[in-house]
């Protein structure tokens, strides 16, 4: 039986709370696409990343503030993200699940 208290976190999404995780204050959006992507080797559209942070914004799984940007920036505003408590909860659920799914199965680079 599944509870409705958990919330369901889709593959994107969590790869971008486990982004803003592992970038703390350095969370803007770009840092995020380019974490993701160094990570998992994979090409991420800049549109995908904003509009999966605003998706996980609304669901209050995250939380934004706007920051004066640097001289590096020519001082343009950046918006900076931070993981709140339901999406480290989320985030911890989803990893439960996957250990779950995953126990006892032998799982193999290159298995047909």
């Amino acid at each position: 039986m599944v509870s409705m208290s958990r919330a369901n976190l889709g593959d994107f999404e969590h790869l971008v709370l486990l982004a803003v995780m592992r970038l703390g204050d350095a969370a803007y959006g770009l840092a995020v696409r380019g974490e993701i992507e160094r990570r998992t080797d994979r090409t991420v559209s800049t549109g995908a990343v904003y509009s999966t942070l605003d998706r996980l914004e609304h669901k209050r799984f995250v939380r934004s503030s706007i920051e004066q940007g640097t001289v590096a920036r020519d001082n343009r505003l950046r918006r900076r993200y931070e993981i709140l408590p339901a999406g480290r909860d989320a985030v911890n659920a989803a990893q439960s699940d996957i250990r779950a799914m995953s126990r006892g199965l032998i799982l193999h680079k290159g298995v047909r």
